[in-house]
């Protein structure tokens, strides 16, 4: 006796091999063989034999004979919903009753939405966009029609701001609101009714992404058709320091996916501030996650121009990332923490170290070992060849020693494990170096076409790291080798670009640029779908992302 819901949870989620609620149990067909065994077991079928049982309690006895067979059986938390089995009349009088003083739809609608989430989508998206993913639910509608539905939104969006028009800009904006609410309704639907995937995940993650960035470039071209203003460089900005603020995160979580630490002193002031009511908010808007940075967008494009959404933009996510990554430090240096092998693969992996950072690696394992901690030697090369980039001219031959120079450190930074308190620092300098340089050297190409061009190679490199961790996330490891051989690496990357930089006039450097950008997106795109529809198609384990970081 009980709630459908209950049932639900605990029968149909497809992300659990096997799983039970009181009276009932499930198993997928990856399953299958514990179940079999656990009847066996319980009912003493196949021995001769046969175990005085009740009816109502067999379910009970094969979900603990399958957890003792080394399964894992997952139990949902019900909350107030119920699934019980009654022994008598006075039993199944009160699981009637609660049954009845508790609303299971109402329990289904308000699980359906994040419990950690921001303050602009708990408090003016999830109020109603839970209705929408129960409409979608109703009329047979999918997750993954929903996210692409939003992606398509938001380009419209994009070009709606491309028009460089008034109106335009004000379309854009209540677009992208538009496109946030699906973004919002599809992982709401799958919740509701329970329809993850692997696939799903991915798509939800990457459009995210690609909807941002999308939208940006939108900005750029709207700025140049309305005004003949180049905010290309602000647009690519603006990509840049979003991009490295997700390795962030990323880096730091799969550091400390499963570390074994005494408790930091940082983390526990966090716990203890989030206890209080109104810190939990201010903490939660002040690192500028999707939903407020997405109304910020979408505010400043209706009633101001593209650079100065651009610069609040810049302003607000600079100081987002400064909060995060000195949080991040802090809980580092006050944490004694091990590492383990599967944490120092999964940074290694979002490395991207190519054939010649490989190479050097090597090295340092050898003759050129230097006790010198990997991030000082990630940010000292990065440093240089941005800084070298930023402070020559166009042309310059310095900036390609400063690139071989980074070629030489981004090795050595990976010539040991990533296992030390601040390894997970090194692949966020790797790509802030990379995608800097492509930055300032398009920049001071000064010819039209350039900065345009750096932002497509940079969008195709992003997606690679992004399409890296969403693999790491599902536990399917890195992308192949050969993928990071052909694509070089970002040592590699940064050195083409930078001797194409010095070899050639500004307008071949614009062309080699889009050429590199369309070669490596090729590439990427080509294996990335591949790899997640193949995975789909085989069953691979059913996972849900809960979206950005909050």
């Amino acid at each position: 006796m009980g709630h459908v819901h209950a049932l639900r949870l605990g029968l149909t989620d497809p992300r659990f091999a096997a799983s039970a609620v009181p009276g009932a149990v499930s198993a997928r067909p990856e399953a299958r063989a514990d179940l079999t065994h656990a009847l066996r077991a319980t009912t003493g079928s196949g021995n001769g034999g046969g175990s005085a049982l009740t009816v109502e309690a067999i379910a009970d006895h094969v979900a603990e004979a399958i957890e003792a067979g080394g399964r894992a059986l997952h139990r949902p938390d019900l909350g107030t919903l119920v699934a019980t089995v009654a022994r008598d009349p006075q039993a199944r009088n009160e699981a009637r009753q609660a049954v009845a003083a508790v609303d299971d739809e109402a329990v289904r609608l308000r699980t359906a939405v994040k419990s950690r989430d921001g303050f602009f989508t708990t408090y003016c998206i999830s109020p109603y966009s839970r209705y929408i993913a129960r409409w979608c639910a109703r009329r047979g509608l999918t997750p993954n029609q929903v996210t692409t539905a939003s992606l398509l939104v938001a380009l419209i969006a994009a070009g709606s701001a491309a028009t460089g028009t008034r109106a335009g800009f004000v379309a854009a904006g209540l677009l992208l609101l538009f496109s946030f609410v699906l973004d919002c309704t599809d992982g709401q639907l799958a919740r509701y009714s329970l329809q993850y995937s692997t696939l799903g995940a991915w798509l939800d993650a990457t459009f995210d992404r690609a909807k941002e960035y999308a939208y940006y470039a939108g900005l750029a071209l709207g700025a140049a058709n309305a005004t003949g203003d180049d905010v290309w460089a602000l647009a690519l900005g603006a990509m840049v320091l979003q991009t490295s603020r997700h390795v962030v995160d990323f880096s730091f979580n799969e550091a400390n996916h499963d570390a074994t630490a005494n408790t930091s002193p940082t983390a526990a002031l966090s716990d203890k501030l989030d206890s209080v009511g109104w810190t939990v908010w201010l903490r939660r808007m002040i690192v500028l996650p999707i939903g407020e940075r997405w109304a910020l967008i979408a505010v400043l494009t209706a009633v101001t121009t593209p650079r100065i959404t651009l610069i609040v933009l810049l302003i607000g996510c600079g100081l987002a990332a400064c909060y995060t990554t000195a949080g991040r430090v802090l809980r580092s240096l006050t944490r004694r923490a091990t590492r383990t092998d599967r944490a120092a693969q999964a940074l290694a992996d979002l490395a991207d170290s190519g054939p010649l950072a490989s190479a050097f690696a090597a090295l340092g394992r050898g003759r050129l070992s230097l006790p010198v901690p990997a991030p000082a030697l990630a940010f000292v090369g990065g440093a240089v060849v941005v800084c070298v980039a930023g402070l020559t001219s166009y042309g310059s031959p310095w900036v390609v020693v400063a690139a071989v120079v980074y070629v030489i450190t981004s090795g050595l930074a990976v010539a040991r494990p990533l296992k030390g308190t601040l390894d997970w620092l090194v692949p966020p300098f790797f790509r802030a170096a990379e995608y800097g340089t492509i930055l300032l050297l398009a920049a001071k190409a000064d010819v039209n076409g350039a900065l345009p061009a750096a932002f497509g190679l940079v969008s195709a490199v992003a997606y690679h790291h992004y399409d890296t961790v969403y693999r790491i996330r599902g536990d399917a490891g890195a992308p192949p080798h050969w993928l990071v051989r052909a694509i070089v690496g970002h040592e590699g990357r940064t050195l083409v670009v930078a001797v194409a930089a010095a070899l050639l006039t500004d307008t071949d450097f614009t062309v080699a640029l889009t050429a590199l950008a369309v070669a490596v997106a090729l590439v990427v795109l080509v294996e990335s779908i591949r790899y997640w529809v193949t995975a789909h198609k085989r069953g691979a384990p059913a996972v849900h992302d809960e979206g950005e970081p909050a």
